[in-house]
Parts: C-alpha cells; structure tokens; sequence
C-alpha cells in the first residue's frame, strides 16, 4: 500500500486577509493548497478601532469543517505582532482586540520615556521603538480603561487563537517579543519594565519557544469532525518570523519580507545591542531554532492599498497589475517620500498624506494614480537600500543578495527597483513564505523533518524563485541624498 503523504495546517492571518493552507509532504517535496481564504477587515466602535476576533475564530472553524476526513499531523497559527487580547477570570474575551493603528498610542512613548528612559527599555528588549508595539498599547490601555483590572491573562494574537483551539493559554516567543516587553537575554517577560510601569507582572501567559506543542484540539474546537487530538504546534507565530523560517537568509543574504509592512533584516545566532543599533532604531526579534532577526521595520505596500481604497471610494477601481502600468510610464524619481514618516501610519487619505509630505519636502505632488504608484516603489527601495547600508554597518559583514519574500515578492516592478536602488542581487520567492515557515516548524517539531536547514531545503526544492539583477544603479545612487536630504527636512 503506498505511502500517505504528511499533512499539516498553517492559518496565516494578516492584516488584510486570513487564509488557511494546507500543506502535504511526500518524498522530501511539499505541495500546498489553499482550504479557505477570508477577509479581516477592522471594526470600528466607540471611537476606537478593533480586530473582529470572534469572526477570525468563525473562519478558522469553517476552514477545520472543510477537512475533516484529512489526517493532520499539526495545526498552527500565525499573524501580525504587536496586539493583544486580554482574558477574564473564566477565560473569556473581555472585548475585541485594539488594533495597532488605533490613534490611542498618540504620544505614549513619549509619556513612557519619562519613566523608563529610552535607552533603558532598548537595552532591556533591543526592540525598535514603534508607538504600536505593545509596551505603549498597555500604557494606553491603563491610563483610559478599566479592563487591565479585570483582566487575569494577556495572549498576543496568535496565541489566543491557539488557546481557543486548546484551552491553553502559552505566549509563543518570536511574537512575544514584538511587544517590546521581553528581556533579551534571558528571553522572559521584562520584570524591570512590567515593576516600573506598574503594569501587572502575572498578566502575560508562559512563554514558549517555537515549535512547541501548546495542546491537542478540543472537540469543541474541532466543530464534531474527526480533527479533534490533532497537535497545535506553536511556529514563528509572528508572520515574519514564520516567513524568515522558510529561507536561508544569513551570511551574507538579507531578508525583505514585502507585504502591508516591509521587514528588512538578516538571520543573526544573537542580537545586536549597542549604541548603534539603539540610534539606527533596529529591532532585535526571535526567531526561530534560537536565532535573533535583526531588522527594521518600513512602511510597505500598505501605502499603495491606501490609495487603492481612496481611489475605489471615488469611482475608480485599479488593479495592482493597472497601477504598476501606469507606473512604468512615469518620469522616474519626480516625487520621493519617506515610508517611514509618521503621517502615513494611519491617514484619513493617503494620497492628501502624500502631497503634504511633498509639500513639505518643496517636491510637486503626484498628478495620477500612476505617479503615486511610482513615488510609493521608488521611496520604498530607496528605504530598503538604506536600511542595508545599516545592516551592514551594524554586522560588519557584507550584504551581496536579498531575499526577497511574502505576497510583494510578485510585484516584479518593486523587485527590479529594489535590485537597482540597493545594486545587489534579488531572489524573489517564495510569495508563500509565511504559510511555509509555519509548516516547516510544524513538520521540525513531529520529526518530518530534522533540522530548519533540512525544511528549508524541501521548501526550495518545491518552490521556484526568480533572479533581478541590479540596472542603472547608478541613477539610484545619485537620488540616495536627495531621498535622504528630504527625510531630513520633515525630522528637523
């Protein structure tokens, strides 16, 4: 009788859309397939914006009703950093999760600097400074509401959905430490940050690393199919330490993970802590197998979908595939912004935000849907290239390739650009890094297989990439100090 091939779930959440993936390995070669795929669309009530985390649970529960005559060998569950859920004394959800660009955390930082220092809180965490991060959610959430009080249990996002599957309660690590809340070195909760913030110590559930079993999948979570029992494994449940998991991207090879947010970094056996890192503002995340992602963070394709919607909202509906078009056909380099600037975090209008960056920076402003298409890829792999000039100087150790992965790694215009602006080699792919690096650590943890070097090697064989050589580098390089010259001017 042949062989059954494995078969492992990943529930890959994201800001816009969540899907789940089913991943089968046979003969050393993975073959995905996409069970059910849903939108997680924000709600807004009482002034504040929320995830809608009972529908996100209604769809992870259809996506397990789909294939109940499948035999997984694990489940597990990815999503963005930052947020948190917050448990009552019975285990439930006392409200829907803030989402991180809640107007909230307005000057929160800013606020926490004057008890702990700067300095103090990066030493401890060797996180980048993002008013989203956690540290000033909570900080938010103590001086406006009452629920911190109520609360017995604090999960970050995709622990909760592990908890629902499970009933418990664990904080997996790589995304833990996106709350800037986890002491470096000994890689559990900050005491000194929780004590002197007067946050509550006990609130935060145990941490566990990736590619730990949280539980078996109850049979109520398994909806009366033949699932329940099935392993819920912990991977990178931060989606970009999931999608890391799926590439080598070390010695040499940085990481671009492209999608609403762009992460640019390198695999590291330990963070970078100094002076340095703490001015250039990078972030030390956990990674998978005891490493450390060193990156930064930089606003992604977040800005075009932005002006998507803005645009949509007046009539005129562009597909990625029209705007990149109309890119191509712009004068290049006529309208540069920087992504990273706080007025694009969360805009009433993107395209207003834009004009006023260029206002600012004395730049005309974008005229057509294609000329902000354009200023938006052009700013990004400006930023990109300067973010590796930092990583270099940070490791001391050349960057000579990119990779590049996640759903922007199908944009071939930002990969050319990327490849140019940076003047190094960009391998694009896989655009399902995620879902594969959440499989990889499901199938290390059962022993499918023996080492992340051994998954990742199955995930290229299965997966094929493309090359982008850099061209006209040099016209790239002469915009460089006016890019930077014009984030200057709006920081001074």
């Amino acid at each position: 009788m042949p062989d059954v091939p494995k078969a492992y779930l990943a529930f890959d959440l994201g800001a816009e859309s969540g899907r789940a993936v089913l991943g089968r390995v046979y003969a050393g070669v993975i073959t995905t397939e996409e069970v059910h795929r849903f939108p997680n669309e924000p709600v807004e009530y009482g002034g504040s914006l929320h995830w809608d985390a009972p529908r996100l649970w209604l769809e992870i529960r259809k996506a397990l009703s789909r294939i109940e005559q499948v035999r997984l060998g694990g489940i597990g569950v990815d999503t963005w950093g930052v947020d948190y859920a917050l448990l009552g004394e019975r285990g439930e959800l006392l409200q829907n999760p803030f989402h991180y660009r809640d107007k909230r955390t307005d000057g929160m930082m800013e606020q926490v600097f004057q008890t702990v220092s700067k300095d103090d809180i990066y030493r401890e965490t060797g996180i980048q400074f993002m008013p989203i991060n956690t540290l000033y959610q909570l900080c938010a959430e103590r001086e406006t509401h009452h629920l911190l009080k109520a609360a017995r249990t604090l999960l970050t996002m995709p622990d909760l959905f592990h908890y629902w599957m499970t009933g418990n309660a664990r904080c997996e690590f790589t995304n833990a430490t996106t709350t800037q809340m986890v002491n470096a070195c000994s890689r559990t909760w900050s005491k000194m940050l929780f004590q002197k913030l007067d946050l509550p110590s006990d609130l935060p559930a145990e941490i566990v690393e990736p590619g730990s079993v949280v539980g078996a999948l109850s049979s109520g979570a398994a909806s009366g199919t033949a699932l329940a029992g099935t392993p819920v494994i912990a991977p990178g449940a931060h989606d970009t330490a999931s999608a890391v998991a799926a590439v080598t991207a070390r010695d040499g090879t940085a990481f671009l993970s492209s999608g609403t947010w762009s992460l640019v970094g390198t695999e590291l056996d330990g963070p970078v802590i100094n002076s340095e890192s703490l001015r250039l503002n990078f972030t030390n995340e956990g990674g998978v197998c005891a490493t450390t992602r060193l990156l930064k963070n930089v606003m992604g394709l977040w800005m075009l979908q932005c002006c998507r919607q803005c645009w949509s909202a007046k009539g005129r509906d562009y597909s990625y595939t029209e705007l990149m078009d109309l890119a191509v056909r712009e004068p290049a380099f006529k309208h540069l912004v920087d992504p990273n600037d706080e007025s694009f975090l969360h805009p009433a209008r993107m395209p207003e935000a834009i004009d006023s960056f260029c206002t600012k920076t004395q730049q005309p402003k974008p005229s057509s849907p294609g000329a902000y298409a354009r200023a938006i890829l052009e700013s990004l792999a400006l930023k990109y290239a300067a973010v590796i000039g930092e990583i270099e100087q940070l490791t001391q150790q050349p960057i000579t390739a990119i990779r590049i992965i996640g759903g922007g790694s199908k944009n071939r215009l930002l990969n050319q650009f990327t490849a140019d602006a940076t003047a190094r080699r960009v391998i694009a792919g896989p655009s399902e890094a995620t879902a594969l690096g959440n499989l990889a650590m499901q199938m290390l943890a059962t022993g499918e297989a023996s080492s992340l070097a051994d998954a990742r090697a199955m995930i290229d064989r299965s997966f094929p990439t493309e090359v982008f050589e850099p061209r006209e580098s040099d016209c790239w390089h002469s915009q460089m100090e006016r890019f930077q010259h014009y984030t200057g001017m709006v920081y001074a």
